[in-house]
């Protein structure tokens, strides 16, 4: 189901009939193509199942499902670029998942491609068994896309659709879907070109996970408004001018930073608001023929660093060098009026239209003659890549392919070269070994040692931009676990994990050997017990616990606590070496901090819980505090902060283990927060001054403190005993009127 969930109303009455017509009308108006007869009257039945199946159907919101089909068609084609066979999936994604209609009825009413890619946006059913159901559904979505790629840009502007409504759902379930967005939908819109899809995501997941943050900046941004479209256009008059002098037509205008990259910039440089200068970037856009558009972008580029001194170390030529998802540009960052700095794109029309709208312009432009084949191809290679990583992952972990593959959706790149001069564009911090695995499998696994420029390096060795490098490999060589620690690519972590797993089989094979010679003395096959003894023994399933027998790491010895049962083998004590709960992946090695009692915390409504509480040192939650539970499979609820680090991947992959937790009234509980102070070392004192805040203003217990500092800075740690969120808050406010410091956070550590 959609995650705008669905509850059946009567018939829909005449004013629903009144808003369908309308979208449907404001869908048509949106095609600027003319339609054949034949996509009209496809577009015309798809819409008319699409009404009929969900007729019923009402989103959370109250309105009419049908007219969230209807909207996500319209996206496909108006702000993403897609054509009329995209129109009659979109109208039809959720039909099979969601009512009566049959994939074989769309089969034989639209045809093959239809079919297709409308199962390729049905959800898997009965998954909810598995360990996760949202990587499997959407490992199922990457699949289908090597296939069709329309299949992921209409899932994209189905989550687009659902993001911009999500209003109407409960906030438990926004934070699970703004987490899934954040983990997936973001850094693919990315990896596919879609600029502004991404920005919108990255937007609204910050307006849920952060409120205070994204409304501050959003007003911040209101204020000032006025006088930065007023700087825009004092700025790019003399551009302009110079310009039009020689004949380029052209387009130039300013564009605010969204609301999440400032935010980021104020997280990650510690710096105030009104201390970013560059709140918005010019883009010049220059209507030439692509055999003229590097050559146009580099006049203007002179023209702008003739009126504005540039700053040159941040000069980044995306025209030589496109992004490996098609993006080409020039940027460049210039000192303007009032010493300001002003980041300048310079670009052709037909970059621009790549840039905002990816992998469908890409594709509008890919039978151009006069374009090379590398910026043509780029997205069939990424979608080559995907295909082998696909092919070599079938039998894996859904979830840890999905982080696997999602690990370098959003990495920067380097560009490297083989001795032939052929170019390779691999994630940052790619090795010689991710290097192997791009040109062939049987490389990667035979690699022993590189050449980068000639000069001899291990595996390990990390590639930078313009680097030539040779593999050096030996037919003797096998892939090891430590080649783990250090691939970044998704090709060669998955192609590793199969060469590794294809060598445990072979141990498992001894061991099933070792340990049928045990059981005989038992008179009991393996087959049925092997499960039971790799839970006993604390292995997650009996290829990792019969490889371990004959590795020698499984103490035999205590089958002496097990018994004959017929053919089975039962325990004679209640009493295991170790536990690891089957489908336990989250990791929850922190110890738990001082815990409040169980009617504190309320799971979904419910005071009379039956599960413990964990409370995870990676977030520390604190009384007041907005959470949420993710619930083991041992009657534990571990309870983390929604703005916790390790939130978007619980979230995102173990949705269906989240349920909605709040505190209760009575909590008297102690709670332990790490703050982190860091300011100007003023010389004695800054140690007394800031445990005099918290030890005698507030009267609060400091369970542990470090400072360290050189070259006039410090940076210090406290932990603090408070009661409720409102208490640590009154101690960072007074903190941060500390004279020296500059800013108080509290600690946060993703496991």
């Amino acid at each position: 189901m959609s995650s705008a969930a669905q509850t059946a109303l009567p018939e829909t009455p005449e004013n629903d009939n009144k808003l369908i017509a309308q979208a449907y009308r404001d869908l048509l108006r949106a095609i600027k193509t003319s339609l054949s007869p034949r996509d009209s009257q496809m577009i015309r039945e798809a819409f008319e199942m699409a009404v009929e199946a969900h007729r019923t159907q009402r989103r959370k919101s109250g309105e009419p499902y049908i007219l969230h089909p209807i909207e996500v068609a319209r996206i496909c084609v108006e702000e993403i670029g897609l054509g009329p066979t995209a129109v009659v999936c979109a109208l039809l994604h959720d039909v099979v998942e969601d009512t009566d209609v049959t994939l074989k009825e769309i089969h034989a009413k639209f045809g093959d491609r239809v079919s297709l890619i409308v199962d390729g946006l049905t959800k898997l059913d009965g998954l909810t068994d598995s360990e996760s159901p949202q990587a499997e559904n959407l490992t199922k979505v990457l699949k289908t896309m090597v296939s069709d790629v329309r299949v992921v840009l209409i899932k994209m502007a189905d989550r687009l659709h659902n993001m911009r409504t999500i209003k109407s759902m409960p906030i438990h379930k926004q934070l699970k879907i703004a987490a899934e967005t954040s983990y997936i939908y973001t850094p693919l819109a990315h990896r596919l070109g879609l600029y502004n899809i991404k920005s919108e995501f990255q937007d609204i997941c910050l307006k849920i996970t952060h409120p205070e943050e994204f409304f501050d900046i959003a007003d911040r941004l209101a204020e000032t408004k006025q006088s930065r479209e007023q700087y825009i256009i004092d700025f790019m008059k003399p551009i302009q001018k110079a310009l039009e002098d020689i004949g380029y037509p052209v387009r130039i205008h300013g564009r605010p930073k969204s609301i999440y990259s400032i935010y980021n910039k104020i997280k990650n440089k510690d710096v105030d608001f009104k201390e970013i200068y560059d709140l918005f970037a010019i883009r010049i856009i220059i209507d030439l023929p692509p055999e003229y558009e590097k050559l146009g972008c580099w006049n203007a580029y002179t023209i702008v660093t003739d009126v504005y001194k540039p700053i040159i170390e941040r000069l980044k030529d995306w025209i030589g060098t496109p992004k490996s998802n098609g993006y080409e540009s020039l940027h460049t960052t210039v000192i303007g009026p009032e010493g300001r700095f002003v980041e300048v794109q310079i670009r052709s029309e037909r970059m621009d239209a790549i840039a905002e709208r990816g992998f469908a312009a890409h594709w509008k432009y890919k039978g151009i003659k006069n374009l090379s084949t590398s910026k043509r191809d780029v997205f069939d290679n990424w979608i080559n890549q995907i295909r082998e990583s696909l092919e070599q992952a079938n039998d894996s972990n859904p979830v840890e392919f999905l982080a696997d593959f999602q690990s370098q959706l959003f990495a920067n790149e380097v560009h490297v070269f083989t001795p032939k001069g052929e170019m390779k564009i691999l994630p940052d911090g790619a090795t010689p070994l991710d290097f192997a695995f791009s040109i062939h499998s049987d490389i990667g696994c035979k690699c022993i040692s590189a050449k980068i420029d000639n000069r001899l390096v291990p595996i390990s060795e990390k590639l930078r931009n313009g680097d030539q490098v040779q593999i050096i490999t030996s037919k003797n060589q096998k892939p090891t676990e430590d080649w783990l620690k250090f691939v970044v690519t998704s090709k060669a972590r998955t192609r590793i994990k199969a060469a590794l797993k294809d060598e445990k089989r072979g141990q498992a094979d001894y061991g099933k050997e070792i340990l049928e010679r045990k059981l005989n003395a038992f008179k009991v096959p393996v087959e049925p017990n092997v499960d039971t003894l790799a839970y006993y023994y604390g292995y997650p399933d009996q290829l990792e616990f019969l490889s371990a027998i004959y590795l020698e790491q499984v103490n035999l010895s205590l089958l002496k606590n097990f018994k004959a049962d017929g053919q089975k083998l039962v325990l004679i004590e209640i009493e295991k070496p170790a536990e690891i709960p089957i489908g336990e992946r989250i990791s929850e090695s922190q110890q738990p901090a001082p815990a409040p009692a169980k009617s504190d915390i309320i799971l979904n409504g419910d005071t009379n819980t039956k599960y413990a509480f964990l409370f995870p040192i990676c977030c520390n939650p604190v009384q007041g505090d907005p959470i949420f539970a993710y619930l083991k499979s041992n009657q534990t609820a571990v309870i983390h902060r929604t703005t916790c680090p390790n939130a978007t991947n619980i979230l995102s992959q173990y949705g269906h283990r989240i349920v909605r937790a709040d505190w209760g009234n009575s909590v008297k509980s102690e709670f332990v927060a790490e703050l982190i102070i860091k300011g100007i070392d003023t010389g004695v004192g800054v140690i007394r001054n800031l445990t005099e805040k918290i030890s005698y203003d507030l009267g609060l217990n400091i369970r542990e403190f470090s400072i360290s500092g050189h070259g006039g800075y410090f940076e210090g740690k406290m932990s603090v005993v408070v009661q409720n969120a409102d208490m640590l808050n009154m101690a960072i406010r007074l903190l941060k009127n500390v004279e020296g410091v500059a800013s108080v956070m509290r600690a946060e550590s993703a496991s």
